[in-house]
């Protein structure tokens, strides 16, 4: 999904973008799946609820008239942006003035990353009708039947808790959506030569380039998505927490585990666990092995896309400083 993310490299100055998610941690951008809107701004789409019920049939008897229980959603985009500035004064001096304006962009591009992130996991429109809505707003409540049920209770009771998550994406999962007509992922637009004013009121000349994200989240199938929350920090640390009994439970609660191995039936996802560094740190340490009894390996090291990443059951671990160590408790 990198294209997605960057803007046009045949362009002076806009590589930065590509360069920096290179560079930065949020190599979760890169799992995006980035669907357009059906919809103007937002996606409007089905959750199929139930199944249609069946009968055994005898001759000369009729068939029992069913369907699918379906829910109609809409899913909602919202934009974030920032200008970058560069005083032409500066730009007449430098010797590559284009690399400049790329030093200017990039903490903006880095901030933009890490707040999209942020609202994958965290942001609700029922909170501010600004943002989109994230999974923590569609994950948020225990239960032993519906979307609750993918919901695995790390055990934590106070508000030093984290999550871990473990996302499908694709059509039939999770995907990040745009407005329709509008590019996805952020993108890099050059504004020229601006008038401003400096903090005395006094004007000077800039250089200005805006740098837009639209997105928002749709998830099609509840099922494909875990999440492992009420994971008390201060246990984590004392090693108390059971984190690969979580993760087993977790494994088992994905839909697509099964799915996915059934013969030409399109792409099904890819699912990715997200941790934030304190579990990663925990998972590390229960990985190693403790003596000559304990020979077998949690976590495996695998190459994707040219990097080195660890995995457990064949999926990919993201580390992640967006999941944050003061989630109240699930309930």
């Amino acid at each position: 999904m990198v294209d997605a993310l960057k803007a046009d490299p045949t362009t002076k100055g806009k590589a930065v973008i590509a360069e920096v998610l290179n560079d930065t941690s949020q190599d979760i951008l890169t799992d995006f799946m980035m669907m357009e809107c059906n919809n103007g701004t937002k996606h409007t789409h089905s959750v199929r609820t139930g199944l249609p019920s069946v009968a055994w049939g005898a001759l000369y008897e009729g068939v029992p008239q069913s369907k699918a229980m379906m829910q109609q959603v809409d899913d909602t985009t919202g934009f974030v942006e920032g200008m970058a500035s560069a005083d032409t004064r500066l730009l007449k001096l430098a010797k590559k003035p284009d690399l400049v304006r790329a030093s200017q962009a990039e903490p903006y591009v880095e901030a933009m990353s890490q707040e999209l992130v942020t609202a994958l996991f965290y942001h609700n429109p029922a909170t501010n009708a600004r943002l989109p809505k994230g999974l923590g707003a569609r994950y948020g409540a225990l239960s032993t039947s519906g979307i609750g049920r993918q919901i695995i209770d790390g055990g934590g009771t106070g508000s030093d808790n984290t999550s871990i998550w473990m996302v499908t994406w694709g059509d039939q999962g999770t995907c990040a959506i745009y407005p329709d007509g509008v590019a996805g992922g952020i993108q890099q637009e050059d504004k020229g030569e601006q008038r401003v004013l400096d903090a005395s009121g006094n004007p000077y000349y800039v250089k200005e380039e805006l740098i837009t994200a639209h997105m928002g989240f749709c998830v099609t199938d509840w099922r494909r998505n875990v999440r492992i929350p009420n994971i008390d920090v201060s246990d984590l640390a004392a090693g108390t927490v059971d984190l690969y009994g979580l993760l087993r439970k977790a494994y088992y609660r994905l839909h697509g585990r099964r799915v996915a191995k059934i013969k030409d039936q399109g792409d099904r996802g890819r699912t990715v666990i997200y941790a934030n560094t304190d579990v990663m740190e925990a998972l590390d340490g229960l990985a190693t092995n403790a003596g000559s009894t304990d020979n077998f390996t949690r976590l495996r090291p695998m190459e994707v896309e040219g990097k080195e990443v660890l995995t457990y059951r064949g999926l990919v671990i993201r580390e992640t400083d967006a999941l944050l160590n003061t989630e109240a408790r699930i309930v």
